[in-house]
């Protein structure tokens, strides 16, 4: 057979069953399709099924909101209508409560008119009624004053006089009672209080007694030192002055000599270079500019170690260096045998003491009475008091406004004025009061009571006057019938006031007025 044949064939077959594949297998694509596309729409639809049930649940919701918000929206305006009514009726309520009560005032105002033209209608009958009587009582008035002057032979303006005269004796009799009343209950808490602040603050304060006195004698082994202390032509003793700034007294006294100075510094270096130079035996003028030097240089260090070791036991601080250096000095300075050093301390503590127990500064009240008679190291450089002096010290180094003035008060050169001036005046008292702390020269004691007798006799009525307790009481004995117990009251303090202007003192004085009547009978 011819192979084209079977050729031809062959693809004739071919061809049939690739077309034949071709069908099937367009036919399963279409089948596969149709199945994807019923699958698509079955999805489709499905979803469109969910899409629409949750449009429809959301359209629900939407609606049941829309319709709640709605009611909630009738209500608040149903409630508002309501509160606007409740609130229309509470005004119309309130309208006639007003209504009401304004006629209730329109009545009352019209009553009260009503009686008030009553009233001044019977005012003015009242009115006329009173000028009538007093027109008579004045006539009368005038009658009885001309018989009362024709009876008394006084005209009314001497029986005025004579009048007042007698109220004002009454007043004066009145006065003295109440004042001699309020004295005594005063004095009485005043004198409580104060006794028991000043004795618990000495008690709990007791320094040791001072027996030191101001001297300047040093005594010589021999008369024969006061030879060798003057030198050939004086070279010695004008050495030993120039340099310490003393004056030596050489006189016929045996075996003394007296160091003269002003200055209580230079005149403790003066003593201390001549006890040095009668010791050591070489007196000559290089020797005493030695030690002219080197006890100067002690000397500035025992000032300064006293100013230290007084404020470390007054616990103050903060205190410029040179008034420690001042308050040392103090230790060489003497007011009527009382050393100053040790007095200022005294004070302090005293001070701060009644400070504390009154409630007050501790720390303040010390450092006032640690500073108070500071200017008594100075008293020999400057004129003036010691109180000026010691605060004007005080102010140009730093020292607190209240602290100067109360150094300046504690002699009332200045009227004290607030706490820490009086404590610091009592603490001083106190300190100078004290048995053996000062030794007044006995002129000076017997003139001072003398003056006091003297300013007590010279009031009317006073027999005699007696100062006793060393010139702290005085006491007046007064003539029975010219002197009142009023008047003896006001005496007393008018006696206390004159002491006060006239003299000086420590401390305080006690005025007694005595009064004594005494009846004698003689049985037969």
């Amino acid at each position: 057979m011819n192979p084209w044949l079977f050729l031809v064939i062959g693809l004739v077959v071919g061809g049939a069953v690739g077309l034949i594949l071709f069908k099937l297998k367009e036919k399963q694509v279409v089948g596969k399709a149709d199945e994807k596309a019923r699958n698509i729409v079955r999805d489709a639809k499905k979803k469109s099924d969910d899409i629409v049930r949750d449009s429809e649940r959301k359209s629900r919701d939407a609606v049941e909101q829309a319709r709640r918000k709605f009611e909630q929206s009738v209500q608040g305006k149903m409630d508002e209508a309501k509160r606007h009514e409740q609130k229309a009726r509470d005004i119309e309520k309130n309208l006639k409560d007003e209504q009401r009560a304004a006629q209730e005032a329109k009545e009352k105002a019209e009553a009260a008119m009503s009686r008030a033209e009553r009233q001044a209608a019977e005012h003015e009958r009242l009115s006329k009624a009173v000028a009538a009587t007093e027109e008579h009582l004045k006539n009368k008035t005038q009658e009885l004053a001309r018989d009362l002057e024709r009876i008394a032979g006084m005209t009314e303006r001497e029986a005025r006089e004579s009048l007042l005269k007698v109220i004002e004796e009454d007043a004066k009799v009145q006065g003295a009672r109440i004042v001699k009343a309020v004295e005594e209950n005063t004095k009485d808490d005043s004198e409580k209080l104060a006794k028991r602040i000043i004795s618990i603050a000495i008690s709990r304060y007791s320094s040791e007694y001072i027996p030191e006195r101001t001297t300047s004698n040093v005594t010589l082994p021999s008369d024969e030192m006061k030879g060798r202390l003057i030198g050939r032509e004086g070279r010695n003793i004008r050495a030993i002055e120039q340099a310490t700034g003393c004056d030596l007294i050489i006189d016929d006294t045996p075996e003394t000599v007296v160091v003269s100075c002003f200055d209580p510094v230079r005149r403790h270096i003066g003593k201390t270079v001549l006890e040095n130079l009668i010791a050591d035996g070489r007196i000559h003028p290089g020797r005493i500019e030695e030690l002219v030097h080197k006890v100067t240089e002690q000397t500035n260090k025992q000032v300064k170690e006293a100013g230290d070791k007084a404020l470390l036991e007054l616990g103050i601080v903060g205190m410029h260096p040179e008034l420690v250096k001042t308050i040392g000095q103090l230790q060489f300075r003497y007011s009527y045998t009382q050393n100053q050093y040790h007095h200022v301390i005294e004070v302090g503590h005293l001070c701060g003491l009644m400070a504390a127990e009154l409630g007050l500064d501790v720390k303040k009240a010390r450092r006032a009475g640690l500073l108070h008679d500071i200017g008594k190291a100075l008293t020999h450089e400057q004129d003036g008091s010691h109180a000026v002096i010691g605060a004007d010290l005080c102010a140009k180094y730093g020292e607190a406004a209240d602290i100067v003035y109360a150094v300046r008060a504690h002699h009332e050169d200045v009227k004290p004025e607030s706490w820490l001036d009086f404590l610091v005046i009592g603490a001083d008292a106190i300190s100078g009061a004290r048995p053996g702390a000062r030794r007044e020269q006995l002129d000076n004691y017997v003139r001072r009571l003398e003056d006091l007798e003297r300013i007590a006799n010279n009031f009317p009525g006073v027999e005699r006057s007696f100062a006793i307790a060393a010139g702290r009481e005085l006491r007046v004995m007064v003539e029975n019938s010219r002197v009142t117990d009023e008047q003896a009251v006001m005496l007393s303090r008018d006696i206390a006031k004159q002491i006060e202007s006239d003299m000086t003192y420590p401390g305080q004085i006690k005025v007694t007025v005595i009064r004594e009547t005494r009846a004698t009978a003689l049985a037969k």
